[in-house]
């Protein structure tokens, strides 16, 4: 483990999952996604920034012809629990009208990003379907009736970070999902 890594890890109070788990898992739902698609016409949108590297692993692991698009939302805004307010921070969507559509997402806590997105992409894309996979899944009352088709890990209502999951744009690169010591987080929440 090189040096920055190594001093990444020790902000960890303890790791969730290591590298192999990971990508056993995602392997897993790549094999199940393959198979409920078989028929083809599946369209993969990435919720960013967090999303990006849970998609670059998963499709990889989906055998199918497909096209890849990206959405860029933010909803935690620098803190460690969701805003509440889904923000959109672009201002095209992608052309998915007759496709199956595959969301990926980091995590769901609150179900108001997943929510937010499938509706507005319902409305004004009129995809054939719309199903979600996502990394982890908080085990929390959710604030919207969501839950994910796809699931890679139950995680608690801890804040976690690593594989595309971040504090204030940092951790994102541990090739881990771990649980973050308090004494990094900004006293200022």
């Amino acid at each position: 483990m090189d040096p920055a890594s190594a001093n990444m890890h020790s902000h960890l109070e303890k790791v969730l999952f290591d590298r192999g788990q990971i990508r056993d898992r995602v392997a897993e739902m790549g094999a199940e996604i393959t198979r409920d698609y078989a028929r083809g016409g599946l369209s993969i949108i990435a919720v960013l920034q967090g999303g990006a590297l849970f998609m670059a692993d998963l499709i990889r692991e989906i055998h199918l012809p497909l096209q890849l698009d990206s959405i860029s939302v933010a909803s935690y805004h620098g803190g460690t629990e969701s805003s509440g307010e889904v923000k959109f921070q672009q201002n095209y969507l992608p052309d998915i009208r007759d496709r199956d559509v595959l969301l990926l997402d980091d995590i769901l806590d609150s179900g108001r990003t997943l929510a937010a997105v499938s509706a507005k992409l319902k409305v004004e894309c009129s995809p054939r379907s719309i199903r979600s996979a996502v990394l982890l899944s908080k085990r929390v009352e959710r604030d919207v009736a969501v839950e994910a088709d796809y699931v890679g890990f139950e995680v608690g209502n801890e804040f976690v970070v690593g594989y595309g999951l971040d504090y204030q744009g940092h951790y994102r690169n541990l090739p881990v999902v771990g649980v973050l010591k308090p004494s990094y987080i900004q006293s200022t929440e």
